[in-house]
């Protein structure tokens, strides 16, 4: 079985049960409650937009062995304790204890880029460890190449800012305050830097508090009793799910992203999972990425933890039920997961990271084309959320212009699923896009246009969900903007005669004679004042033949402003004039029925290769 920690083996199935139903559901839920004001906290008090307001930042909690036992709905969570535990050793550790780290490399991908930083701290009832809480955020700057750390240009991790090994930043109680001064002092936003620790240092010590008190209310052995077996009812759920969704064979899928920003690319990842019987008779089930592509000379690489496979499809299969909460049996149902050095989900050291975001979401996509390959029921393929930065001055009439930085996240469509439409515009899980009045407060730009874009999501029985207009009117002084988009070569598949969804498209001064298109992945566009910039992102793949979506529902779409006339009649043989519905020529059209097949990517296809 593939560990999720290195700390201790699971505990042993047989064990008797200490904790019984009814404490074991209020246990859930009062560590629930707590992971929840733990982020709460952090919501409240971060200084820096991307943690305060995009909502960038993640909390969990893990047993007594570094096993996680809640986290968030986030499908990129590995082994994130030890990383700590093979510098600090369990036994070494006391109460007041504080660690950190934003080590890719030397977290084996627990954490995937460095602008994210992880807190981590013992919880003790008495002498006894019982559990550990964690927080993690993304930091807006924390040096490097440009403004923001992390940037297109980078073709080494150095390039993109500080690294942390394993640290111990509060020593019983006592802050390490030259480590501090050394992380900030690399911040180009230092002030932000400083407050956004703050947060994230005030997070950990709420989490430490909260689960001391459920442990002495209930007891150390009942607490860890009830954590061992919400861990086991995930995994069984989990395995049974996987049972239920592969036949014994090998299941196969890729799917790419367009390019590292380098000139480089098309990048497959392929993605395989075999169930075989073991030596015991029991299912094995075998996770394999060593078939994907070598890794990028640009930021696209991710450093895939062998945890997160497990961790995604958990998440998939888990479905939002009520009576399960997202912990480590998604990996433990996972038996063995076969990763290639060099590749570019595994990439060597010091490949760059920082868009790495990118390949990310294609590997959830490539996910969810391993689950239709087998007895189906996952969503057609979403867009990557798009990431753009600007970075420059402003106030120059005032004789003392000022620097900003804008790292603007903005929302993509999802794709559709069989039994409803994509989500529209979402960024990603529970994260958000700014708002239009904190971002004409905060920084200087002014919002023209801010919308679904028309299309965008891939026509199907149930639609893609639609991306984002965004155009902004430069008000500061000059910036240099980067840029993150993919999808636009390769766009999101289409799944069951659904189509493929709209890529995102980049234009400074769109209509004028200074038009300019700007690269999908690019650095170093120069802005100035008055410059226009329209951003428009892609929408999710559609499920489902199109001319199988009532025709009623097509017109609530036009209506809506998601889907024009045109594409209403071209692709959902659905005819509309002046806002209302031509049945007669809608019967007509849809008479003459185009053929599909399983797949749609620009065109149909029996496979994705």
């Amino acid at each position: 079985m593939t560990p999720l920690s290195s700390a201790m083996p699971a505990l042993a199935p047989d064990t008797a049960p200490i904790c019984d139903p009814v404490t074991l559901e209020i246990i859930r839920g009062a560590i629930m409650a707590t992971q929840r004001e733990m982020e709460a906290l952090i919501e409240r008090t971060a200084i820096s937009a991307f943690i305060r307001e995009k909502k960038d930042f993640y909390t969990a909690l893990f047993d007594e062995r570094g096993v996680m036992a809640v986290g968030s709905m986030v499908p990129i969570f590995g082994d994130l304790t030890s990383p700590v535990f093979e510098h600090f050793p369990r036994e070494t550790m006391k109460p007041g204890d504080l660690y950190w780290y934003n080590d890719c490399y030397g977290s084996k991908g627990a954490v995937t880029h460095s602008n994210d930083q992880v807190l981590l701290a013992p919880v003790f009832h008495g002498d006894r460890l019982c559990a550990f809480v964690m927080s993690w955020a993304h930091f807006a700057d924390i040096g490097g190449l440009h403004p923001g750390s992390i940037s297109p240009d980078a073709t080494s991790i150095y390039q993109e800012g500080i690294i942390i090994p394993p640290t111990k930043l509060v020593d019983a109680g006592v802050v390490n305050e030259m480590a501090l001064a050394i992380f900030h002092r690399n911040s180009r936003f230092p002030a932000q830097s400083e407050g956004d620790m703050s947060a994230l240092m005030a997070s950990v010590k709420l989490g430490v508090t909260r689960v001391a008190e459920v442990v002495a209310r209930h007891g150390a052995d009942t607490v860890s009793d009830a954590l061992a077996q919400l861990l086991d009812r995930t995994r069984t759920l989990v395995r049974r799910r996987l049972a239920e969704t592969f036949d014994y064979g090998t299941y196969k899928f890729s799917d790419q992203i367009d390019s590292d920003g380098h000139g480089n690319g098309p990048f497959s990842l392929r993605f395989a999972i075999t169930r075989e019987k073991g030596a015991n008779g029991e299912d094995r089930f075998i996770f394999d990425a060593t078939e994907s592509d070598d890794q990028a000379p640009g930021p696209v690489n991710l450093i895939m933890n062998k945890g997160v496979p497990g961790m995604a499809l958990g998440l998939y299969f888990l479905g939002g039920d009520p009576s399960q909460v997202v912990n480590a049996g998604g990996p433990l149902a996972i038996d063995e997961v076969r990763l290639r050095e060099g590749s570019i989900v595994q990439p060597r050291f010091p490949a760059p990271l920082g868009m790495r975001g990118l390949t990310m979401m294609r590997m959830l996509a490539v996910l969810n084309g391993l689950v239709n390959r087998g007895k189906g029921g996952a969503p057609a393929a979403h867009s990557a959320y798009v990431v753009t930065i600007m970075r420059g001055t402003f106030g120059k009439e005032t004789g003392t212009p000022k620097p900003f930085l804008l790292a603007d996240g903005i929302g993509v469509g999802y794709g559709a699923r069989d039994f409803a439409d994509g989500i529209d515009a979402v960024y990603f899980v529970a994260q958000e896009n700014y708002p239009v009045e904190f971002l004409e407060g905060g920084y200087p730009i002014r919002l023209r246009q801010y919308g679904v874009v028309p299309d965008s999501g891939g026509p199907g029985r149930f639609r893609g969900g639609t991306g984002i207009i965004r155009e902004y009117e430069i008000l500061a002084d000059e910036a240099l903007l980067a840029i993150r988009i993919d999808g636009v070569k390769n766009p999101p598949w289409g799944y069951a005669g659904g189509m493929s969804g709209g890529g995102g498209s980049i234009v400074v001064n769109p209509g004028t004679p200074e038009e300019r298109k700007i690269p999908p992945l690019s650095d170093g566009t120069a802005l100035k004042k008055g410059d226009i910039l329209r951003i428009r992102t892609g929408g999710g793949g559609g499920m489902g033949h199109p001319y199988d979506r009532p025709a009623e529902r097509v017109l609530e779409d036009v209506r809506g402003g998601f889907v024009t006339a045109d594409a209403a009649k071209t692709f959902y043989g659905v005819v509309i004039a002046d806002d209302q519905l031509d049945v007669e020529a809608t019967e007509k059209l849809r008479a003459d029925r185009p053929a599909t097949k399983p797949f749609h990517r620009n065109t149909y296809i029996d496979e994705l290769a």
